[in-house]
């Protein structure tokens, strides 16, 4: 092995020439410690680094790969679309189908694909304003909806006050307009809505929230959030960008607004939708979506937005996922067994846990056996210094986790036995690891 070929060295040279040495920060390693794996092929359930190591994955592109890598219906419609061209800056029948297909699995009447997260959800609070003629947004702590300057923002001094900007480069003003509450407390939204209700665009959630670790919301506090916004006129954004077919087969929606029989004004997706492309949408009513240039006045564009090639790798995945009943299935069995074989590994070193489950996505904490995860406050009171060397045990072990404690695990329908093997085999290490961690 080279110099040039280790992970160590690639780090390096990424530093000289990204701030950071990454495009995204949690790729930095930052919490968990040790040299970023600079990653250069990945098939079915596995990765491989330029040293030539193999890992199984659990982060599946943090989310999107749900057939896993490289899966032949997948690469057969990327290709063509190669052929056919990489991009034309104009509509393609393609994105039609996308769109019609997004709407035959959730009750939306509109989609407009954009390419990325931030803007999904930034776009979905423009159109709320917009729709409203209302300023105010309310989102809650440790939810995250991209990087747009309204969103990066941390609580205020009291429930119902204004927030604080939560990044550099965030005024004031902008961090102003919206209100931060807890998650899951309702007292904190009906305070919120009694003092600023008037002036309340939206409330945005993340449809189970997956960023703070999962949280999942208590009995009937979604359907709550419904009821809330509609008595005051403000718009419910529903944020699938990481939930949307793949926490069930309808998402989020799929764990409380399908069986409740209520829908979002909004909804936002990402992820899985794009396949491992960079593709995301905004979707819901067409009395709320046409306000959207150019049939209203609420502005919005992009020159690559519905890109053939990420359209034709989205309407493969999600075309496979809704086609094959045995991918939900699978995605359902080896996330249970996953978690199975976590908890029996962390309570066999005699390692205090909490599994928090939303269909097939889930995330563990430590010290947490009590009280279980339920807001932010509850997250990051957890016994975080384990997971840095749990992390580096599985890694080291050949098992590839998301690298920070407060992110949701996830599978694919490509993880076999063979590869739950290798993850069963090293978890008992890396319990033992954290078992010994200090603060």
């Amino acid at each position: 092995m080279t110099e040039s070929t280790t992970n160590l060295a690639a780090f390096d040279a990424a530093r000289r020439v990204m701030p950071g040495g990454v495009n995204s920060p949690v790729r930095a390693f930052g919490s968990v410690g040790g040299t970023p794996r600079s990653l250069v092929s990945a098939s079915g359930p596995y990765l491989r680094d330029v040293e030539g190591r193999e890992y199984v994955d659990l982060v599946c592109s943090w989310g999107p790969m749900l057939l896993g890598h490289q899966h032949p219906a997948v690469l057969d419609a990327v290709h063509a679309a190669v052929d056919r061209g990489l991009s034309f800056g104009a509509s393609t029948p393609d994105e039609t189908r996308l769109a019609e297909l997004i709407r035959s699995i959730v009750p939306v009447e509109r989609v407009r694909f954009v390419s990325t997260g931030t803007e999904a959800t930034m776009t979905a609070l423009r159109l709320a304003r917009g729709a409203t003629g209302r300023n105010l947004i309310v989102k809650f702590a440790g939810c995250y909806h991209g990087h747009s300057d309204g969103l990066l923002a941390s609580a205020g001094s009291g429930l119902a006050t204004q927030a604080l900007p939560g990044s550099a480069g965030v005024t004031e003003a902008q961090a102003a307009e919206t209100l931060v509450v807890p998650y899951n407390d309702e007292a904190a939204l009906r305070e919120v809505f009694a003092v600023h209700g008037e002036n309340i665009a939206a409330v945005i959630t993340e449809a189970v929230p997956a960023n703070m670790g999962v949280v999942v919301p208590n009995d009937g506090f979604n359907q709550f959030l419904r009821t809330l916004t509609a008595k005051h006129g403000a718009l419910l954004i529903w944020d699938e960008v990481l939930t949307g077919f793949r926490a069930t087969a309808t998402g989020g929606w799929g764990l409380s607004g399908e069986p409740e029989g209520w829908a979002p004004d909004l909804w936002t997706f990402g992820k899985v939708v794009g396949g491992g492309m960079p593709v995301a949408a905004v979707a819901g009513s067409a009395e709320v979506m046409d306000l959207l240039a150019p049939l209203g006045p609420v502005y919005q564009a992009g020159t690559l937005s519905g890109n053939p090639v990420a359209m034709a790798a989205g309407l493969a995945t999600l075309g496979e996922a809704t086609s094959n009943p045995e991918v939900y299935a699978t995605l359902s069995q080896r996330s249970e067994q996953l978690q199975q074989l976590l908890s029996e590994a962390l309570t066999g070193a005699g390692v205090d846990h909490s599994i928090q489950t939303a269909g097939t996505l889930f995330s563990f904490a430590f010290g947490t056996s009590a009280t279980g995860v339920h807001d932010y406050a509850q997250a990051q009171s957890q016994e975080a210094f384990r997971y840095g060397p749990f992390f580096q045990t599985m890694l080291d072990h050949g098992v590839y986790l998301p690298p920070s404690v407060f992110e949701a695990w996830f599978v694919s329908s490509a993880h076999d036995d063979a590869a739950m093997e290798r993850i069963a085999a090293a978890l008992p290490h890396a319990a033992r690891a954290a078992a010994a961690a200090t603060a």
